[in-house]
């Protein structure tokens, strides 16, 4: 009796297991997709200014959102940020909608690609200044603080961020203040065209935060589990009021920059070698099919559904109406 329900019990966590790994797939499926529909349409000239592709660093947005309390924690970025919001729960047509300064986009089509907001969602930004976000999300974090709601801010910045004083600002009053943020630093080797060993004396970013008393990680942010892993050690430090945490996630863009960007920084089999040997995607596959939590067909069946929904979200903003002129100067402060 007690070896049946012990075979019970390995099967259900195993299908459990098995289905927390399908979902990682799709919402990483769905970043990618998309954002290789944005990169289309960009080439079409449907999207203006600047537009920065997520695509390679799905893990990471992915894993750390796998860990939060939807309900009460926040999150903001950089300019680097559909996939954010995708992973937020923000819907795909709204924000391809924005993208392409439609009316119907998240920021009625005044916002573009960097600058998008859903309240509802938690989520506050998509920001175009290297590393303003960090002492905004750095507020955010005294806010739960101050509400006494439970949550924790993750602020989202990448390696050429590091470097900006407004940074270790924010640092200095997070830990001062014990300040529930978990600060996540996408290290995708190059802030715009410079690797980062020829931009930071001291490479290991996690440790960016010892003169303020701020533990720090290194974490591989090419495996969603290893992520996810990383974050709820992260989350747990936070929500016991002992301060900030900094995790480090090692990843890489494939695209350039910016869709502007040719990339001519780093050679095509520098990025070929990482895309054949630690695909966030692939790996994720790979570990389905090992463990036999699904089938080759079931993914592609997932593959095509989300390929429709991207199509249908490119469909519907080129379909959508651009915002009318007088609303110019409309929506610019926010009365509470």
């Amino acid at each position: 009796m007690a070896k049946k329900a012990t075979t019970k019990k390995n099967k259900d966590l195993h299908e459990k297991k098995g289905q927390e790994l399908l979902n990682y797939y799709r919402e990483m499926l769905l970043i990618r997709r998309f954002e290789e529909k944005a990169g289309q349409l960009y080439g079409m000239g449907l999207i203006g200014g600047f537009c920065h592709l997520y695509i390679g660093q799905e893990a990471v947005v992915v894993g750390m959102l796998a860990t939060a309390k939807k309900d009460v924690d926040t999150i903001i970025t950089s300019y680097r940020d559909h996939g954010h919001m995708l992973a937020c729960g923000m819907d795909p047509n709204g924000v391809m909608a924005e993208l392409t300064g439609r009316k119907t986009g998240y920021s009625k089509g005044k916002g573009g690609s960097m600058h998008m907001f859903s309240p509802e969602k938690k989520f506050f930004g998509g920001h175009g200044i290297v590393g303003a976000q960090v002492p905004l999300g750095t507020g955010l974090g005294f806010s739960h603080r101050y509400k006494k709601d439970g949550g924790i801010n993750q602020t989202y910045f990448g390696d050429g961020a590091v470097n900006q004083g407004q940074v270790y600002e924010a640092f200095n009053m997070a830990s001062l203040w014990k300040l529930p943020v978990i600060y996540i630093i996408e290290n995708n080797k190059y802030g715009m065209g410079t690797a980062i060993e020829r931009a930071s004396s001291t490479t290991e970013l996690y440790n960016r935060g010892i003169a303020h008393d701020i533990p720090g990680e290194q974490v591989n942010g090419m495996d969603v589990l290893a992520v996810k892993l990383a974050g709820e050690k992260a989350a747990k430090y936070c929500r016991e009021g002992k301060g900030p945490f900094i995790l480090e996630m090692l990843t890489y863009r494939y695209r350039g920059h910016s869709m502007s960007d040719p990339a001519k920084y780093r050679s095509k089999d520098e990025v070929t070698r990482m895309r054949k040997k630690s695909d966030p995607i692939d790996y994720c596959r790979h570990l389905l099919l090992k463990e036999k939590h699904t089938t080759e067909n079931t993914l592609k069946d997932m593959d095509r559904e989300i390929k429709e929904i991207c199509t249908a979200a490119a469909d519907y903003a080129k379909e959508s109406p651009e915002p009318d002129p007088s609303e110019l100067y409309c929506d610019v402060l926010i009365e509470n």
